[in-house]
């Protein structure tokens, strides 16, 4: 039974420092997907690169400290792809593709556009063109579970203060409509959702004011999957007992697959 963790790291190193990398030997994963590198090859060290007993690959974004995408696995990929095919976002580093057997792991890392308007216009290209992606992808008829930082709260639910936030960037009604028509339309699955539909399930928690002692929060990050796949979801967790980035570490048990 796989279980595949998800995790934006909001910079290796600083993660590494606090222990990201212990705890993940701890859970025993096959599959860890990892955000916001932060760094690039030169600054990997080979703890980074290849924990004990697991394989990595790597997105980094030719940015220094921006970005970056990576995927740990137990066994070696059957074959790996750096990017998606739309060079502005690839030049960005936020998609890392291996597959295993009959099973397709993602590592992705959508864009935010709370930083200005130029950002968010650049998030809707970005939506636009892996959109085109995804219907690819689900074409192809793999099991596929597409794991990451989404930068989008799908529902009132997944976040605390939904209303304050209908014009803010990760809750505007395009964005929710657009992970809508991912699910509805296209044909994935919100595996956290299929699993635990209650209240108060964030992932992320602004370092403004008190919002990780409050939980003040967001769910924003997924594993997003084709429908086989997350039919066979038995477990969901998200981790917070210690803290190693902005995000927290989400981890799905799935079976039937291997």
């Amino acid at each position: 039974m796989p279980t595949i963790i998800s995790a934006n790291l909001n910079g290796i190193r600083s993660a590494s420092k606090k222990g990201f990398f212990d705890w993940m030997q701890k859970q025993d994963a096959d599959f860890i997907c990892v955000q916001e590198l932060k760094a690039q090859a030169a600054d990997m060290s080979p703890d980074m690169l290849a924990p004990a007993g697991y394989h990595g690959h790597f997105h980094y974004a030719q940015k220094k400290g921006y970005s970056g995408t990576g995927i740990y696995s137990k066994a070696q990929p059957d074959a790996v792809q750096i990017g998606f095919g739309n060079p502005e976002f690839d030049a960005e580093g936020r998609y890392v593709r291996c597959d295993f057997g009959a099973l397709t792991v993602i590592s992705v890392y959508c864009p935010s556009g709370s930083s200005s308007p130029e950002r968010q216009e650049a998030k809707f290209r970005f939506m636009q063109a892996f959109q085109a992606h995804l219907i690819v992808l689900k074409a192809e008829g793999r099991e596929c579970v597409i794991c990451g930082d989404w930068n989008i709260a799908h529902q009132e639910i997944d976040l605390k203060n939904w209303k304050g936030n209908r014009k803010n960037s990760g809750f505007l009604p395009e964005e929710r409509a657009w992970m809508t028509h991912l699910f509805d339309a296209i044909g994935f699955v919100d595996v956290h959702r299929t699993l635990d539909p209650r209240t108060e399930q964030y992932t992320w928690w602004s370092n403004r004011g008190q919002a990780w002692a409050k939980n003040v929060g967001w769910r924003i990050d997924y594993h997003v999957a084709t429908p086989g796949i997350a039919g066979s979801a038995s477990s969901v967790a998200i981790y917070k007992e210690q803290r190693f980035s902005d995000h927290a570490p989400l981890t799905i048990s799935y079976s039937g697959q291997k």
